[in-house]
């Protein structure tokens, strides 16, 4: 087993990985309970656009203006939602690995947006836990889904080959 694996190192990653979803359902809990409208915030991203040094580069300022700004409906229930949805899988250790993906790819949104904040300190433990891998859930409810769901689709795939 390797080190990054142990239950030692688990320990580690357990509090890495619930301080992460804590801050995730903080920051999602004060959105949905406060009211959100991320309109204000890409409006000001894409004025970051501009100048000879942006802090937005010009092709996530296209994205923001094409997209982001026009689906701003969509976003303002996305991103509180899965803030929140993302803090409680990293807490309780399910849907670990979905939950980190999905959190490193806000944290670098919000970077590409220009915000820095907590978001670069954030991503790096996520891109920390994401190379622990299965360490990272050692001491979470994915170290009994996992193999069950390993399980389900291996029993389902014999099935499938044997008929």
């Amino acid at each position: 087993m390797r080190w990054y694996k142990t239950p030692i190192a688990a320990v580690v990653w357990t509090v890495l990985r619930m301080y992460l979803g804590y801050q995730w359902v903080i920051a999602g809990y004060h959105k949905i309970a406060g009211g959100f409208d991320a309109g204000g915030f890409l409006k000001g991203a894409l004025a970051n656009a501009a100048g000879d040094h942006p802090a937005v580069q010009a092709w996530y300022a296209d994205f923001l203006q094409q997209f982001a700004i026009p689906n701003v409906d969509i976003f303002n229930v996305l991103i509180p939602w899965g803030e929140l949805l993302v803090g409680i899988g990293l807490i309780v250790g399910l849907a670990t690995i979905p939950a980190l993906l999905a959190g490193a790819f806000m944290n670098l949104n919000f970077m590409l947006a220009g915000t820095t904040s907590t978001n670069p300190i954030l991503y790096t433990i996520a891109m920390i836990l994401l190379f622990a891998g299965a360490g990272a859930y050692y001491f979470g409810l994915d170290r009994f889904a996992v193999p069950y769901i390993k399980g389900f689709f291996k029993k389902n795939q014999t099935k499938t080959l044997t008929h």
